[in-house]
């Protein structure tokens, strides 16, 4: 079975996965946690699925980020794009350099906490707060770093991620969160694809197939969002945090 022509069932089941994780991945985060799996085991080499991923990754997040445009509030948003760019850039490099089971273990406990202080706090991301970090600036610095290069050397998760880090630190709701993460979540693709492109080889076949379903997934997402009040995030972010820990906890132990 060569790569640039899997058979065409194939495409059809990453089609799908692809719709099904733009969906999840516009509202809450963590749709890498259903594509990259997928890749791979369509029979797609670990490297390439990476790469591959990104292509349709960056559909569905520009897809969603266009949707939310005329909802997004954060100030000093360029701020945000540039700190998550650089974050980004290292995060891919460092894939080519770096064994990832140290940062692994990092990205567990993170996840965990992260799971932890969301369920036990029943008003997080119910209502807006004060933040934590006044100077914008400063949360750009330290997140888009920190995500950027995530993003750029992992990847699942980051989204959700994100959302947590707004609710958090600058006292947003969750739907606000939601709406307001994805073109920080787009950068970070967008710069990753660039980086892979560069040092990898792509299957365009298979990442724009994909990348329609996302498309797709991620319009229905977002507009979900849009038309609802959000108190179903809360619960979906929860899940879908869950799941990564035990993807993630399952990829390190085993």
């Amino acid at each position: 079975m060569g790569f640039e022509h899997l058979d065409t069932i194939y495409y059809f089941v990453l089609f799908f996965a692809a719709l099904f994780a733009g969906f999840i991945d516009s509202i809450v985060g963590g749709g890498g946690l259903i594509t990259l799996p997928a890749l791979i085991a369509c029979g797609i080499p670990a490297h390439l699925s990476i790469a591959t991923n990104k292509v349709q990754s960056v559909c569905g997040a520009f897809t969603a980020t266009i949707t939310y445009f005329k909802s997004t509030t954060l100030p000093y948003l360029a701020w945000g794009v540039f700190f998550t760019a650089i974050g980004a850039v290292i995060g891919s490099y460092s894939v080519l350099f770096v064994k990832d089971e140290n940062l692994k273990i990092i990205i567990l406990i993170c996840l965990t906490l992260t799971f932890l202080y969301t369920a036990l706090r029943p008003n997080l991301g119910k209502y807006e707060n004060d933040p934590k970090i006044k100077n914008i600036k400063i949360f750009y610095l330290i997140c888009g770093l920190t995500l950027g290069f995530y993003d750029g050397f992992l990847g699942s998760g980051t989204g959700s991620f994100w959302i947590f880090a707004c609710v958090t630190l600058l006292g947003f709701n969750m739907k606000k969160a939601s709406m307001n993460t994805k073109i920080l979540n787009f950068t970070s693709n967008i710069v990753a694809l660039a980086i892979f492109l560069w040092q990898y080889e792509v299957l365009w076949k298979v990442g724009l197939i994909m990348g329609i379903g996302q498309i797709l997934g991620a319009f229905l997402g977002s507009k979900l969002v849009l038309k609802t009040n959000g108190k179903f995030i809360k619960s979906l972010f929860l899940i879908v945090v869950g799941i990564t820990i035990i993807k993630v906890a399952w990829d390190y132990f085993s």
